[in-house]
């Protein structure tokens, strides 16, 4: 979360009012932290890497990068999204048994 918040700090003008009010409104989480893991997941199809990207252009993810540089919580927050992963699958399945019954 820290390279991505050093990411976009590049990318504004930091050293003024507007970029650092900017930057204070900016959150970024390993993973998707307990506020957030209970709401339903939108898809931005202008962001997706299918549409973004041309056929055959390379491409990396954050992760990768961070845990070759040094980041050393890639398996932390590996164990933690499969546990939420297999939570969410076990509430969505409880949701839909209480919708069948009504």
């Amino acid at each position: 979360s820290r390279i991505f918040w050093k990411t976009v700090r590049g990318m504004l003008p930091h050293k003024t009012e507007r970029g650092k009010q900017a930057l204070r409104r900016l959150k970024t989480y390993e993973g998707i932290p307990p506020p957030y893991d209970r709401r339903k997941r939108v898809v931005v199809p202008g962001a997706l890497r299918v549409i973004c990207l041309k056929p055959g252009r390379k491409f990396c993810h954050v992760g990768r990068l961070s845990h070759e540089v040094g980041w050393k919580y890639q398996t932390v927050v590996r164990t933690l999204e499969s546990k939420r992963k297999v939570k969410a699958v076990l509430t969505i399945r409880k949701r839909d048994k209480l919708k069948k019954l009504t």
